[in-house]
């Protein structure tokens, strides 16, 4: 199983249904959207990424949610379940300090009672089997998410993600592949890979990943990728307002391209422009080039 990683600003809808024929060429078998809140009073229906029910063209779309209150969690759970979800998954992951010190994302990893009561509203409102959590190996240390793993065993998990890095690390430094093997070795459910994952040579099996920033890469280093960047501002044109959250998201998906030497040139020049026109001329010139 391959599973496209959930990256705020860049794996949206969007983007899926834009390049949904790289990603199914690539091998993803699903994907997981970027964090929705879990807030009680939002309508998790009226966030953009979950509008209008599950994609279409063949790929499971599991929404992600984000937040410490089970309550809200489980109104959430509900709304995408009657709209045609059947999965969705618990953000324990994510890194970033304004989100973790409010005991959300990785920081609900240091109140197990909280853990605790969130998995088992996820796996009672979806049922069995049908939803996952993402985490990191812990906060401050790579063994927290091992202490943490008979709380996550008593539940009917249908996979847990781990990003083998510990929040503090951010997206630095290397993974931790012992800590890493641990928390298999001591999970009674599948548990799926992230971090600095590859993507797959083809024909070969690369076991239950979860793959981002690699296949990102991969777009930034095709000879066609100016047209497909074209391609993508035409879909966020058609499905935002204004340049600067359209120019945003554009240069969100080019700063992952700046390893290849077409957009290490052109990344400096990306990330001034100042309206769509900009860079459309900018892109017209490189697919000429």
């Amino acid at each position: 199983m391959m599973i496209l990683a959930p990256l705020r600003g860049v794996t949206t809808r969007c983007f899926r249904e834009t390049f949904a024929e790289e990603i199914a060429a690539a091998g993803f078998d699903e994907a997981v959207t970027p964090f929705v809140s879990a807030i009680h009073g939002l309508d998790p229906l009226a966030d953009r990424e979950l509008a209008g029910g599950p994609a279409t063209g063949g790929m499971r779309i599991t929404p992600q949610f984000i937040g410490k209150d089970p309550v809200a969690l489980e109104r959430c759970l509900e709304r995408v379940r009657d709209a045609g979800y059947d999965t969705a998954d618990l953000n324990c992951g994510c890194p970033f300090p304004m989100v973790r010190k409010k005991g959300r994302g990785s920081g609900i990893l240091r109140t197990p009672d909280v853990l605790a009561r969130m998995l088992e509203v996820g796996c009672r409102a979806m049922g069995p089997g049908r939803f996952s959590a993402k985490a990191r190996l812990g906060v401050d240390r790579p063994d927290e998410l091992l202490a943490l793993m008979p709380v996550f065993n008593s539940f009917p998990l249908r996979f847990l993600v781990v990003h083998a890095r510990t929040a503090r690390q951010m997206y630095a430094g290397d993974c931790d592949a012992a800590a890493f093997e641990a928390v298999a070795a001591a999970a009674t459910m599948p548990i799926v890979r992230n971090g600095d994952v590859t993507l797959p040579t083809p024909g070969k099996p690369a076991g239950n990943i979860m793959v981002g920033r690699a296949f990102l890469r991969a777009l930034g280093a095709r000879g066609d990728s100016p047209e497909l960047l074209a391609r993508y501002l035409e879909a966020l044109e058609r499905t935002m307002r204004g340049d600067r959250p359209i120019l945003g998201a554009v240069k969100e998906l080019v700063s992952y391209w700046r390893g290849s030497p077409r957009w290490a040139r052109l990344w400096n020049v990306v990330k001034i422009c100042r309206s769509t026109v900009e860079l459309r001329m900018l892109l017209k010139g490189q697919a000429e080039f």
